[in-house]
């Protein structure tokens, strides 16, 4: 006969709450301190994978509307494909072509100096300096597109660099008995000119030309490399005289780029020395310290630009971690909530009719 009376029911607690020794085998799904943390770490994880793709397509459409920003209103690439400039700007036949910053910046509150080598569109009326092959479809047309806008595919065939020589209401002239061009009867200062168009040999080919007064709102440009430069004067018979406007210009070419042993801001010497000296001009020259300062504003524009954008995504991260983190569950509790049914909720009772 057996000394033991009857078993005794599981103590359930409280309303049939189940008593933490039988926690685990009441609710297999419970899961253990280190079990939360690595789900907690790998839902974290997911989040943020997903929360990157889901950014990404938003983040290529500003960096492209940047981009474009940039290049309407602050700086553009531009490839140097033809000898016009030479050796200012390398881009002859055999040579590595350069490839240049181009400034716009300098002529939002001014327009274009003497001494300046800025890019523009020709006009109408001016041939081609080099061939360029059009895109057969728009494969291939966008990809002309975005070389041309970071600077590794040859520039549209309207797009020139030059130096500008006079603006309006300058009369321009060649030569002095040196056979210098001159400004309003002054001879320029122009260091830079490599390899100039013969004397005293007549047509177009010669170097002197009859005096041009440029017009109100248009430029007198010509290249450094004057035997072999399709300038202004080169089109001195077409209804503009040969000047360009200039509202036609693009930007001042700042900075050689590539190659990177050629890497060096590009000045714009004062060619026209001799006409302050002749008007008594004195003091220091004011253009090194507005060239620096005009160089360096779209990239302290951009970088303004950057750091709202910076911010937001900051923010997003932040909020991402806050809902996505470790539960505050006290560490180390080893309980997880059930839920009990209504009827054995205290305080409540079943009525039936």
């Amino acid at each position: 006969m057996s000394t033991h009376g009857p078993a005794e029911p599981a103590d359930t607690g409280d309303a049939g709450r189940p008593t933490s020794a039988d926690e685990n085998s009441a609710d297999p799904t419970a899961t253990t301190p280190t079990g939360s943390a690595a789900a907690s770490r790998g839902r974290g994880r997911e989040a943020k994978k997903g929360s990157l793709l889901r950014e990404l397509p938003v983040l290529l459409v500003i960096a492209f509307v940047l981009a474009l920003l940039v290049k309407t209103f602050l700086v553009q690439a531009f490839f140097i494909p033809s000898g016009s400039m030479e050796q200012t700007l390398h881009g002859c036949t055999g040579c590595t072509g350069d490839r240049v910053l181009v400034n716009k910046v300098p002529y939002w509150f001014g327009e274009p100096e003497p001494g300046d080598i800025v890019v523009f569109q020709g006009p109408d009326t001016w041939s081609p300096e080099i061939a360029v092959e059009e895109p057969t479809n728009w494969f291939t047309g966008a990809a002309l597109t975005l070389g041309r806008a970071i600077g590794v595919a040859p520039p549209s065939e309207d797009d020139y660099v030059k130096r500008v020589i006079a603006t309006e209401g300058q009369t321009v002239e060649c030569c002095d008995p040196q056979g210098r061009v001159m400004v309003d009867g002054e001879p320029l200062d122009e260091p830079y000119i490599h390899q100039d168009s013969p004397l005293n040999t007549g047509g177009s080919g010669g170097r002197e030309f009859p005096p041009v007064t440029v017009p109100e709102g248009r430029l007198w440009v010509m290249g450094d490399h004057r035997s072999a430069s399709a300038d202004s004067k080169q089109h001195m018979d077409d209804q503009y005289a040969g000047t360009i406007a200039v509202d036609d210009v693009i930007g001042k070419a700042a900075l050689i780029v590539w190659p990177l042993d050629r890497f060096t801001l590009l000045d714009s010497p004062d060619i026209q020395a001799g006409q302050a000296d002749a008007a008594g001009a004195v003091g220091p020259e004011p253009a090194p310290v507005q060239d620096t300062a005009a160089l360096a504003a779209p990239y302290v524009l951009g970088l303004g630009g950057a750091l709202p954008l910076t911010a937001w995504r900051r923010r997003r991260r932040s909020r991402g971690a806050r809902l996505t983190g470790p539960s505050r569950r006290p560490p180390g509790t080893g309980w997880r909530r059930v839920r009990r049914p209504v009827q054995t909720r205290p305080g409540r009772e079943t009525h039936t009719d």
